[in-house]
């Protein structure tokens, strides 16, 4: 995992994005929130599981699916498997110690 400050990489609504092996935080300050990192750090592990590509592709299919089924497009962000798994167990720092392989699929 690389953590990089980038603000211009990330759309304007975005803290961190995670492009497997980096983490893109929007500020400096950012590298030391725990709860962020945590949530970034579980998506770099969906990634790993999915290799990476497949994971854009489903999170991008999901999306749509979300959107059509809450036709908001927040809303269907927060309700994507991934993101669901993300924000649910951001707080629990040892979250990743215990995780099961695919453990995303519980959030569909």
């Amino acid at each position: 995992m690389i953590v990089l400050v980038f603000k211009y990489l990330t759309p304007k609504w975005v803290r961190g994005i995670t492009i497997f092996p980096f983490i893109v935080l929007s500020y400096k300050e950012d590298k030391k929130n725990l709860i962020l990192i945590n949530h970034e750090k579980i998506h770099i592990r969906q990634q790993i599981e999915l290799l990476v590509i497949p994971f854009f592709l489903w999170y991008g299919l999901e999306f749509l699916v979300r959107l059509l089924q809450y036709r908001n497009s927040k809303e269907a962000y927060l309700n994507i498997s991934f993101e669901r798994e993300a924000y649910q167990n951001e707080k629990n720092l040892d979250y990743l110690k215990q995780r099961s392989f695919w453990d995303f699929i519980k959030f569909l």
